[in-house]
């Protein structure tokens, strides 16, 4: 996969972290506190010390532990809805905390899965 940085995308998706972090409601879970550890210091070269840094500022957010129930909803969403483990992952997680949406640009805006509305609000 071709990663390219995108300045407008990144002042974008930071503003929106910081209106989320200065609010109730933000929610996360533990495996896209992963993923972004793993894109962030593998695929984008920035110091691990500085996306530790990072992750930690998403301590204001509820966090969802990835747990069994939400692992056994997420292969019912895949297999039912045809999309990646990983992806059904995040949406049951989301399901899990009550989310009524998601922000994504891995899904298509306007889906819907288990009651969570896909968004990307980095469309531009």
């Amino acid at each position: 996969m071709l990663w390219i940085y995108d300045p407008e995308k990144q002042h974008k998706s930071r503003t929106i972290l910081r209106q989320v972090a200065q609010g109730p409601g933000g929610v996360i879970s533990t495996q896209v506190m992963q993923e972004f550890y793993v894109t962030a210091t593998k695929k984008l070269e920035v110091d691990a010390l500085i996306v530790k840094d990072i992750l930690h500022s998403f301590s204001h957010f509820e966090v969802v532990l990835i747990l069994p129930e939400i692992i056994d909803r997420a292969i019912d969403c895949q297999v039912l809805n045809k999309i990646s483990f990983w992806d059904a992952l995040i949406v049951s997680a989301a399901q899990s905390a009550r989310c009524e949406k998601i922000w994504t640009e891995d899904l298509n805006p306007g889906q819907i899965f288990q009651g969570v509305k896909v968004e990307n609000p980095l469309i531009l």
